[in-house]
């Protein structure tokens, strides 16, 4: 048998390995690209019988355009408008969605931070919009800008999350007409990955799409997306004014908007999830088309968000079987029409990072990998269905985001000879831990949690016995000390500063308050 003690150690031996693990590595990965094999449970002929029904909706039902502007357009394109509906001809919905671009590249304020986009390529956002969170001591509270840029902070310390995406938390100490400038400017600041921009208004989105602009220049946005909007339907077949001048000012600038209906299934939509879909599907084409309509050729997603409603309370449930199908149908639907899509991720409904929370977010990851999902939103923090960030959750998902990085990757072969090799090696009876196949790749191998605790009932119990909660927040904790700003250029910096304040002086504000960074 050979003597494993003999072998040349490589990379520096045990000591070298033993720095390597134990110093920080806050270098993002890059953009998932997926080996999976692909859930897909509907054949081409209920593929067929989705897309038939949707386009019959479009046809027969129509959608609401409750917006003047939209409403010029699609009579301009040619779609018969009746008041405030629009019938859409199913000749005139396919020739427009034909223009979506399959793929892009998102720009990052580090170029070397630029991802892939579309095809077999998916990108993990944090979650957006909690008006709570559950802050470092676990205490549930109202969020501060501040808080903001703590997530902000977290997110650009976390391989696996791509973006710093943008109102994690609302910072309700900054008032509402004022919000989204420290916002997108606490996006830019803190970290130099993709984000998002708001779209609660169209002058708002002009605001974030201005800042945009000073951040990377007219030009590089001409050429390639470097923001996200998300604009959300109002189900049943409703789209309002508020997301639709939203939507123009992205398309306008050549940058993509996710195309969301807002399902609550059960509710909004009916109380079956094959139907459910073909309604989605017609929602989300109906916003995918008029995004052509303003600008042929711009980017845009196919969105959704999806929950079921409880039968019995009426409340939003996360982590259904149903959930699940819907996903896999939609992501078979967005294939079949060619265009990138995005679902949602590690959703919970508890109000605090139990066992429940845990089972929810791995049921919804396993389906959206599966699902063959794009823009993987609401990645890291999401809990009591969205009303609060929980810090806890955040760092613990963004980890399993990384876990569920590494199954979707595939299996790896390219040492499958070597490894054979070991087999010969160690023989009957022996075992591997100290082979130089294995000190070469333990660490890529198989994947160890630094949050999840497998050590023996007696180590933990000598440690204080810590669950999942507190070994989170202290990892937080480390994660924030150990932090580095990617200083943003001076000239920039104060280019956005000066911009934020001649806004706040334009827009009207009540008790406007100083928010210092």
């Amino acid at each position: 048998m050979t003597n494993f003690d003999d072998q040349p150690h490589r990379g520096g031996g045990r000591a070298a390995r033993r720095a390597k693990r134990s110093a920080p590595d806050f270098s993002m990965l890059p953009a998932l690209e997926r080996n999976l094999p692909l859930c897909e449970p509907m054949d081409e002929g209920q593929i067929a019988r989705i897309d038939a029904a949707s386009m019959a909706i479009l046809e027969e039902v129509g959608v609401v355009f409750r917006d003047e502007i939209a409403l010029a357009d699609w009579r301009r394109a040619g779609a018969d408008v009746r008041g405030d509906r629009v019938y859409l001809d199913r000749g005139l919905v396919r020739e427009l969605i034909s223009t979506i671009p399959s793929g892009f590249t998102y720009r990052a304020r580090n170029p070397e931070r630029s991802l892939p986009f579309g095809g077999k390529h998916s990108i993990f956002v944090p979650m957006t919009g909690a008006p709570f969170l559950r802050d470092l001591e676990d205490k549930r509270r109202w969020p501060t800008i501040a808080d903001l840029g703590m997530f902000h902070k977290l997110a650009h310390m976390s391989p696996a999350l791509h973006s710093s995406a943008h109102h994690i938390v609302e910072p309700m100490d900054v008032v509402v007409s004022h919000r989204h400038l420290h916002i997108t400017y606490s996006s830019m600041k803190y970290s130099d990955k993709t984000f998002m921009g708001m779209t609660t208004s169209g002058k708002n989105a002009e605001d974030v799409l201005d800042m945009c602009e000073i951040l990377f220049g007219r030009d590089v946005m001409e050429a390639t997306p470097v923001v996200t909007g998300n604009c959300n339907g109002n189900s049943p077949l409703v789209w309002d004014e508020t997301m639709l001048s939203a939507m123009r000012a992205f398309c306008r600038r050549n940058q993509p908007v996710l195309c969301s209906p807002f399902v609550l299934g059960g509710a909004n939509t009916p109380a079956s999830v094959a139907p459910a879909v073909a309604q989605l599907n017609a929602e989300a084409l109906s916003a995918l088309a008029y995004t052509q309509v303003v600008r042929k050729g711009c980017p845009a997603i196919y969105g959704h968000y999806l929950s079921t409603v409880s039968m019995k309370s009426g409340a939003p449930m996360a982590g259904t079987p149903e959930i699940s199908l819907m996903n896999f149908m939609i992501g078979q639907m967005a294939r079949f029409y060619g265009v990138p899509w995005r679902s949602s991720n590690t959703l919970g409904g508890a109000k605090t990072f139990d066992a429940q929370a845990g089972y929810e977010s791995a049921m919804t990851m396993n389906a959206v990998l599966h699902a063959g999902c794009n823009y993987i939103w609401h990645s890291a923090g999401w809990n009591e269905a969205g009303m609060h960030c929980s810090v806890a959750k955040f760092v613990v998902d963004a980890e399993v985001c990384a876990m569920g990085y590494r199954m979707a990757e595939g299996v790896r072969w390219d040492d499958f000879d070597e490894a054979l090799q070991a087999v010969r090696d160690v023989g009957p009876g022996g075992h591997y831990l100290g082979h130089p196949h294995t000190l070469e790749n333990f660490e890529r191998a198989f994947f160890m949690p630094k949050l999840f605790d497998n050590n023996s009932i007696e180590q933990w119990q000598a440690e204080g016995a810590p669950e999942i909660t507190a070994r989170a927040l202290s990892h937080a904790k480390k994660l924030l000390r150990e932090y580095e700003e990617p200083r943003l250029d001076a000239a920039t910096d104060e280019a956005l500063r000066d911009y934020m304040a001649r806004r706040m002086r334009e827009i009207p504000a009540e008790d406007a308050l100083n928010t210092e960074y």
